[in-house]
């Protein structure tokens, strides 16, 4: 699902219930995660960064100390896209690799 077509609510809400821990802020999906420490927190952006950039997708990313928060949308395209629930998965799987939660 990679798609940069505006999803439907209901295609939000389905997808949302499989990524349990984004929650939705108006046109965006947000998810706030703690890094063991700020090296592991780095680690986590590194690999967003480069999934990122293979999806030609970019989050919204802010670093508090061993804090990490994604915000997710596709501005083009007016609110939420496919684009953003495959980036927010490889962010989960980034935070996993990390043991981040």
């Amino acid at each position: 699902m990679s798609s940069r077509a505006r999803l439907s609510e209901d295609e939000i809400t389905a997808a949302l219930a499989a990524l349990p821990r984004w929650t939705r802020e108006g046109d965006s999906i947000v998810r706030v995660a703690d890094a063991p420490d700020f090296p592991a927190a780095i680690r986590v952006v590194v690999a967003v960064a480069e999934q990122a950039e293979a999806l030609g997708h970019h989050p919204d990313v802010d670093i508090r100390w061993r804090t990490l928060r994604f915000v997710l949308s596709t501005h083009s395209a007016g609110g939420l896209t496919g684009l953003d629930l495959t980036l927010a998965a490889r962010i989960d799987e980034a935070l996993k690799a990390e043991s981040a939660g």
